[in-house]
């Protein structure tokens, strides 16, 4: 792994990406039928979804396809990265009952794959592990053929913590690293990228047949080179999935975009992280963590499969 070149301002330096967004991130305002029985649905359950906290721009697409990411553990983080929308403080409430109100959403909707995540609760000695356990638990008794894919925090690194989430047997374990590692104490305060390569691998260890996922955003003012050692990072902790989007600035009090990535771009990191050995890679300008999440599933799906006949004709 490379050692993290010398630290630099993200913010000493005026924007260079002060203009209006090219013409490839501008989305549809939502508001399809299927968004509004969703959003209609989340209202009533007092459920909450990161696509909407995070200001996800592909919420119109994912919902009209009954997409979402549900949020538990509350609206409020307890850590203050540089590049998220979501409300930062003191969470004041627990809310015991969230896990079953989430599985009845997940059967109402008839869901093939739910993805779960939620804020950061360092508040919490276990960081919201067992709310995770028991979300994938209820989830499971209602809906037995839908697949779960939980996208977690570092919960600071508690072994024991992973260790109940990964006992109640995710389809999928997600944790995104986000960024590099020279830029990562500016981009995600409170949070660590050895950290982070450390719970995927620890995932892989506690259940080896696990698919791992993670995510990172591009514009920080990350090199190409440094933005390849992420990808090869991932790849020595035997990570799944990759996926590779583009860094909106959710507000002037956020971190600047120092760049705007190239749908050309973004296609040839696609190819350089299969060529790496990722099962499979997302990457695209309005690409997020749970973006095509069910297809990304189905896929890994197959090729582990593919993988498994072959060993077995060999």
């Amino acid at each position: 792994m490379l050692q993290p070149a010398k630290a630099t301002s993200l913010l000493s330096p005026p924007e260079i990406c002060g203009s209006p967004k090219p013409p490839w991130l501008k989305v549809k305002a939502p508001g399809s039928p299927n968004y509004l029985r969703l959003k209609r649905l989340l209202r009533e359950r007092q459920l909450h979804t990161i696509c909407e906290e995070a200001l996800c721009p592909n919420i119109g697409e994912c919902w009209q396809q009954l997409t979402a990411t549900f949020l538990i553990l509350g609206e409020i983080c307890t850590r203050n990265c540089g590049f998220c929308a979501a409300t930062h403080g003191r969470p004041t409430e627990l809310d015991l009952a969230e896990p079953a109100r989430v599985a009845k959403a997940v059967c109402e909707l008839g869901l093939a794959h739910a993805v779960i995540t939620s804020v950061n609760r360092d508040d919490l000695a276990d960081g919201g592990a067992r709310i995770f356990a028991a979300v994938i638990h209820r989830i499971r008794e209602l809906s037995p053929e839908c697949r779960v894919e939980v996208l977690v925090p570092d919960f600071r690194g508690s072994e024991a913590a992973m260790r109940t989430v990964v006992d109640a047997a995710p389809t999928i374990l997600s944790h995104n690293v986000e960024t590099v590692l020279r830029l990562y104490q500016e981009v995600r305060p409170g949070s660590g990228y050895e950290r982070s390569l450390e719970l995927l691998a620890r995932a892989r260890r506690m259940a080896p047949e696990l698919v791992t996922k993670s995510g990172v955003i591009v514009g920080f003012g990350e090199t190409w080179q440094e933005l390849l050692q992420t990808m090869a990072d991932l790849r020595e902790v035997d990570c799944d999935i990759l996926t590779l989007g583009q860094y909106l600035r959710p507000s002037h009090a956020h971190l600047p975009i120092r760049k705007y990535y190239t749908p050309e771009e973004f296609g040839e990191l696609k190819v350089i992280g299969e060529g790496m050995g990722f099962k499979h890679v997302e990457s695209g300008p309005l690409v997020r963590s749970s973006y095509h999440a069910r297809g990304q599933a189905e896929e890994v799906g197959r090729k582990r499969e593919s993988g498994r006949a072959e060993r077995c004709r060999s």
